[in-house]
């Protein structure tokens, strides 16, 4: 997350426009090739300080033969020693700069007494060097955790074998159908977190092990998953029957599709009518698919063979302030897309590379395999899980595009199969360089989904695009880049920073806030893993319920945690709610943790245009400056959603925060609010001089409350009766005093 804050500043730095990448980039293991007779020079970046020893420069070497007669010469490969010095100074430049350019390493050069060819071997080689430690890192800590899934996953299995037995008299005990759905659901959580993991220590393995023998060959096309994967017993999950698929298809196949899925974005993301239709009430694009049917003259997956699979499609157009370099390089590392997306990406990964980018530029032509679970901020709505191929290309000098598409439906056990149950059309973004570091987004979402059951409050909201179309990519896009330009802006007026002293202090809240939202939106989706069910006290409300472990994460508090998450419809638009709560006079109303006591703000940081997008630090009025326990807040709206995370931090942790130490290490358990939009937009059709008095009156909003507590210090804890009871009456009370406050405790 720092590392894609700190690239968001780089247009505010004058740094190159993008990386320098030679040929031989980390994803052909480090070993650099050239074409056959070509000597080849291996620099020591990996081998110490120290250096090697170096060749005898020409390489030739003479051979006899039985003949006596004729020699023949061949040559030999030519190794370069650096000394400690040249290494250390080229280390120093590495910390700052891990791609230079061109002028950099002639400067290099110059000054080491190497030749430019001899400084890019060794940045290249010291990336990949750095790249593979990574791997194994990555690899160890997969099957560590593998291996604890394993085990939960057999203890399990013995629970599910037979009735439940009471520890003290060995009878028979009586269980309910909650607590066995609730075993048999975890069951099947556990063996779904099993085949993923498998399959990353499968990929992690292949990956180092090719690496390690092959050095200079190409990556090569394997499947995502192994095949003993596919032999796990109970229900196959969705990545068993995409591994299985996905194991025929070949990589020409998968590049030929990317290349028609990005003419076909172009095509989308610049036509006007009749393919794009203005809507009058609305003013957003509206597709007419007859004539994208004819246009494309061909059908687009699994969807056109069955009438239970609805098609959405949508295009947004925004400006967000990164520049294009830096917005493409997020795009194409997975971690940092779902930085980006923080409260609609709940899970995603890389789950192979198919191409490389050109010598020119790592990302240039680029394609990749990837899994992504795209969410709403209520459990009532399920997830969506895509798996699709993206493409990157370079358009023109300042032009970009991203697309995604799903897999031909050439694997028809892929298509057709029960647990696939989206599809990505080519759907996806050109990004068009601005001035002072902005860039120009044209968002296309086309997708074609089976039909689910939605809660009837929620049906306009994804019908009309605002949950999962391109309007809410680009507005969520717009919002976290210009929180990540606020992180690096070094020019904020004193006024946006009340109770920080420090750039650093500034730098330590802003991430400390946006790691606490980001845990709220992980944990109030509709996910799979999540295991929601639906509280046992009656008179609650429609309270859905869950639980998780902490045992390594230093972000939480350890131990056994549970979810409580209430959603329901209010008559209220969505800005008059997100003042209500973010008004502190106010705050005694709905905060059942203040007991009725006011609080004060004492630290209020800006972080965008929005003065609602802020964070916030309150004092209690039997709290003081020293000690006591402080609340922080985090406020993020746009025109799509709006989120409040909150959680209360001790006043001995939170200050060193404001002063600049590292906040990583700050246990929170953040609670909050999300706040969307009803999706029933009551626009006239037709303009008029005359402001209608009842043109809003129909506006309310969709509000998920959200609760979590520590209900046990023990991972290996279950959750009890009392727990639950507890974070179930948390989130009703919360929601019936917001009701009560804002007069529609009756809805």
């Amino acid at each position: 997350m720092i590392e894609l804050w700190v690239q968001a500043g780089a247009f505010a730095r004058n740094a190159p426009s993008g990386d320098e990448v030679e040929e031989g980039e980390e994803g052909s293991g480090g070993i650099i090739g050239g074409p056959p007779g070509e000597e080849v020079e291996i620099s020591s970046a990996d081998t110490g300080p120290a250096g090697s020893q170096s060749g005898d420069g020409s390489g030739e070497e003479e051979e006899g033969h039985a003949d006596g007669g004729k020699r023949k010469k061949r040559s030999r490969k030519s190794y370069h020693r650096h000394t400690a010095e040249q290494v250390r100074v080229m280390e120093a430049v590495f910390k700052e700069s891990p791609h230079p350019d061109e002028k950099q390493r002639q400067q290099l050069s110059k000054q080491l007494g190497l030749s430019p060819r001899q400084v890019k071997f060794w940045f290249q080689n010291r990336r990949t060097q750095i790249k593979a430690t990574q791997e194994r890192h990555e690899n160890s800590l997969l099957k560590s955790e593998l291996e604890n899934l394993q085990k939960e996953n057999r203890a399990m299995r013995q629970l599910a074998k037979g009735p439940s037995r009471c520890p003290s008299c060995g009878a028979a005990a009586a269980s309910t159908d909650g607590f066995d759905a609730a075993a048999a659901n975890q069951e099947q959580l556990l063996q779904l977190e099993n085949a993923k993991l498998r399959a990353e220590v499968e990929k992690l393995r292949g990956a180092l092990g090719t690496a390690a023998a092959d050095g200079a060959a190409s990556p090569t096309f394997s499947p995502p998953f192994s095949a003993a994967t596919a032999q796990m017993s109970g229900n196959r999950s969705p990545f068993e029957v995409y591994g299985a698929g996905f194991v025929g298809r070949d990589r020409q196949s998968v590049l030929e599709l990317a290349g028609r899925a990005l003419e076909e974005l172009k095509t989308m993301s610049s036509s006007g009518e009749p393919l794009w239709v203005r809507s009058v009430e609305t003013g957003r694009d509206i597709l007419n698919y007859d004539e994208y049917v004819r246009l494309f003259r061909r059908d687009d997956g699994p969807g056109d063979r069955r009438a239970s699979w609805s098609v959405e499609a949508s295009r947004e157009t925004g400006v967000v302030y990164l520049d294009a370099t830096n917005l493409v390089h997020a795009f194409m590392d997975v971690n940092q897309w779902k930085e980006l997306f923080p409260s609609m990406v709940s899970k995603a990964s890389t789950l192979d590379v198919i191409r490389t980018g050109d010598d020119d530029d790592v990302h240039d032509g680029a394609v990749q395999l990837m899994f992504a679970e795209v969410q709403m901020l209520t459990p009532m709505v399920p997830t969506r899980e895509f798996y699709f191929a993206r493409y990157c290309k370079k358009l023109a000098a300042e032009k970009w595009a991203v697309v995604d598409v799903s897999f031909d439906k050439a694997e028809a056990d892929v298509g057709t199969s029960p647990l696939v149950t989206c599809w990505k059309n080519p759907s996806g973004c050109i990004i068009q360089e601005q001035t002072n570091g902005h860039s120009r987004v044209t968002w296309v979402e086309h997708t074609r989904c089976r039909e689910c059951a939605v809660p009837s409050m929620y049906r306009a909201v994804t019908a009309s695009g605002l949950a999962f179309g391109a309007r809410r990519w680009v507005a969520t896009l717009q919002l976290q880049c210009e929180r990540m330009v606020f992180w690096v802006a070094t020019n904020v007026p004193t006024r946006d920073s009340n109770g920080v002293s420090t750039l650093a202090g500034r730098r330590s809240v802003l991430k400390l806030a946006h790691r606490m939202t980001s845990s709220l939106c992980r944990v109030i989706g509709g996910s799979r893993g999540l295991a929601w069910s639906r509280a046992p006290r009656a008179g609650a409300g429609d309270v859905r319920l869950t639980s998780r472990t902490n045992a390594g994460d230093p972000g939480e508090p350890q131990g056994l945690i549970a979810c409580a998450v209430l959603s329901t419809w209010l008559p209220v638009s969505p800005t008059s709610l997100l003042d209500f709560l973010r008004d502190e006079s106010r705050r005694p109303e709905w905060d059942v943790t203040l007991a009725g006591r006011a609080v004060q703000r004492r630290v209020n940081l800006t972080k965008g245009k929005d003065r609602c997008n802020c964070v916030t630090a309150y004092v209690s009025s039997r709290a003081d400056e020293q000690g006591g326990e402080w609340i922080v807040q985090d406020s993020c709206t746009n025109p799509c959603e709006s989120i409040v995370a909150y959680a209360p931090v001790d006043a001995a942790v939170l200050q060193p925060v404001i002063r600049g130490h590292d906040s990583s290490g700050v246990a929170l358990l953040p609670c909050g609010f999300a706040v969307v939009p009803d999706g029933l937009e009551s626009r006239p059709a037709v303009i008029t001089s005359r402001k209608e008095d009842g043109a809003v009156a129909g506006a309310g909003s969709l509000v998920t409350v959200a609760f979590q507590v520590l209900a046990s210090s023990s991972p290996a804890a279950a959750l009890s009766p009392e727990s639950a009871e507890t974070v179930t009456s948390l989130a009703s009370c919360t929601l019936r005093r917001v009701k009560k406050a804002l007069g529609c405790q009756d809805r």
